[in-house]
Parts: C-alpha cells; sequence; structure tokens
C-alpha cells in the first residue's frame, strides 16, 4: 500500500488537528513561523459545496495554503454523497495538496443531519463507501495522494472494536483516533487506552494509527506515543495561542511573547481576508493569546472592541506601556 507522504515521517510525528474556523491559513502561517508540526491539516471542507461553482469559490480560501512552507499539508473533507467525495478529493489533489482526509468525527448537529461528520459512525457501509470513492477520486489524478480518516470511538457509545475493522478494511494510509465518543463530546478526558487498542486492531495492515484527544505539549505528546505505540499524536486546542506548541526549542513562552504574536496574528489575518471576513472571529486568538497573566483579563476587554490589526497593535502597544509604569 502507497502511503505517500505518510511512510517518510519519522514516529511518532506530530500532526495540527483541523479544527473549524481556526486551522486557517494565517493561524497555519503562525506555525510555520514559530513550530511548525510535522502534517498540516486544513479546516474541514464540504465536499458537497466544493463540487458546486458558487459553493467552491466561496470555499476556495479555505483551501488556500503555502506550497513552499506548509507541506505536508492534508485538506479535510466532509460528506455523506460518495460521488461528491470522490469529485472532491480529486479536486483536492489537483489543487496541489498532499493528502486529504475525511472527517468522521465531527459532532456538530448541522453536519450530523447531512448523515456527515461522526453520523458516519452510525452507518459503517456508507463510510466505507466514502473511503473507496475518495482513493478512486485521487487515483484518477496524475498526481495520486493518500487518503485518511479522521473519527471517534463511537456515536453514544465506544464501538471502536466494530467501527475500526470496517474502516482499516478500506486500507486508508492513516486513521486519527480522537480518543472520545460523539455524545462526549470532548466533556470527559480522552481515554486514550482506545488509542492503544485501535495500534493492536490495526497492526499488519499498513495503516497508521494517530491519537488525539487532550495534548497538551510534545512531551505530553511523546508519553502518549510510548504508552499507546500510535504511530503520531494530533494537537488540536493546545495550539490556539500558542504557535510554539510543536517548536522543541522554545521551552519558555513570555508575555512579551505571546502579545507580539497575537499583533503578528491580527497583521495576518487582516492582510489575507481584507474585508472579505469580519475582524471579529480574531476575537477567539485573542481570548487564547492573552490569558494566564496578571491583568490578561483588563487586556482581553479592551482587546475584544478592537476591528482592525492596528487597534490590537494600539491596545497592545498602550498596556506594554503602562505594565512598565
Amino acid at each position: 500500500m502507497d502511503n505517500g507522504f505518510w511512510g517518510q515521517l519519522k514516529r511518532p510525528f506530530f500532526a495540527l488537528a483541523p479544527m473549524e474556523d481556526v486551522t486557517d491559513y494565517p493561524f497555519r502561517t503562525m506555525l510555520t513561523r514559530h513550530g511548525k508540526p510535522d502534517v498540516m491539516w486544513t479546516e474541514f471542507v464540504s465536499a458537497d459545496g466544493l463540487c458546486h461553482p458558487v459553493g467552491r469559490q466561496a470555499l476556495l480560501p479555505k483551501l488556500e495554503f503555502d506550497p513552499e512552507t506548509e507541506r505536508p499539508i492534508v485538506a479535510q473533507l466532509f460528506s455523506a454523497s460518495p460521488e461528491k467525495m470522490r469529485q472532491a478529493a480529486y479536486l483536492v489533489a489537483d489543487l496541489g495538496f498532499d493528502g486529504v482526509d475525511i472527517n468522521m468525527g465531527c459532532p456538530d448537529k448541522a453536519i450530523n443531519a447531512q448523515g456527515a461528520g461522526a453520523a458516519l459512525i452510525k452507518d459503517p457501509s456508507l463510510a466505507a463507501e466514502l473511503v473507496i470513492a475518495a482513493k478512486e477520486g485521487v487515483s484518477s489524478h496524475h498526481r495520486p495522494i493518500p487518503v485518511s480518516v479522521k473519527t471517534r470511538t463511537g456515536w453514544n457509545r465506544d464501538e471502536l472494536e466494530t467501527w475500526l475493522p470496517v474502516l482499516l478494511e478500506t486500507k486508508p494510509a492513516a486513521i486519527t483516533v480522537h480518543a472520545r465518543t460523539k455524545k462526549e463530546m470532548s466533556k470527559v478526558p480522552a481515554r486514550w487506552e482506545r488509542v492503544k487498542a485501535a495500534v493492536e486492531m490495526a497492526e499488519g495492515t499498513g495503516v497508521l494509527i494517530l491519537g488525539n484527544g487532550d495534548v497538551r505539549d510534545l512531551a505530553d505528546g511523546k508519553k502518549k506515543a510510548k504508552e499507546t505505540g500510535a504511530d503520531g499524536i494530533m494537537i488540536g486546542r493546545a495550539s490556539l495561542g500558542n504557535p510554539w506548541v510543536f517548536n522543541p526549542k522554545k521551552k519558555d513562552v513570555t508575555i512579551e511573547d505571546r502579545l507580539r504574536a497575537l499583533v503578528e496574528h491580527a497583521e495576518l489575518f487582516e492582510r489575507f481576508y481584507g474585508e472579505g471576513r469580519k475582524f471579529e472571529v480574531m476575537r477567539k486568538f485573542s481570548k487564547a493569546y492573552v490569558s494566564g497573566f496578571d491583568h490578561a483579563k483588563d487586556l482581553r476587554i479592551s482587546l475584544m472592541e478592537a476591528c482592525d490589526a492596528a487597534e490590537v497593535r494600539r491596545i497592545v502597544s498602550e498596556w506594554n506601556s503602562s505594565a512598565c509604569v
């Protein structure tokens, strides 16, 4: 089985988790500048939308990446239509991505209502069809790329022993196991013993297993990889406000580091989106950068009023000046 770039990674490798409205081009650029993971991941994108001319134009910004700094990079798609998945997977290969991933773990009600995301756990036969369709789509391209899957341990209950073999049978290059069920969301600690079980089930198949859920940093990830045997570790929420999370050389992050990164991120956001996206979206990032130090709350309150990158820079500059008094 040709795993493409996956087979070239030194284990355990580290990947950026796909997060809606988070892992966009500006966010990933921050990582490439401060601590690039071994594998990049986009936000998830609707395969159905990509197959419609109008929808495609609206969604293509989510699939913009820098081929010089972001490789290997995987585009994540969601759909309940094998035909749409086939077409969209071909498009992802045509756009130059290194891999395509199928979202089978998103707990969002609107996504699940379409039969996509975590709802596919309830329809194993359709899930298998989607993987096969994606593989057919990329194999028809002159530059075929590997197909992977990101999923959870179950819907309302843990059903990994019956669910994972269905996916393994389709032989994707890799499967990321978020060690919680859809019902559990992120409300309970991730059960990493289930990642270990997934590794054992995948033994001999050639399918790589990544573990995901509650990974705090590289040291924590390496520990979890050793305990479970996972080929790779995916980090998500710990990367918010911390573009150094994948950087083994960055040991101590200062308040000044965080504030400089916030301004840098705001400028990247504004430069990339212009007036095409409301600057208010930056607020979640401001909250992540500005936390855990004295008077952080006051600074966050001020930043919530910022309407552009220049305002962010001004607020941070004034706060720095007052903090030095």
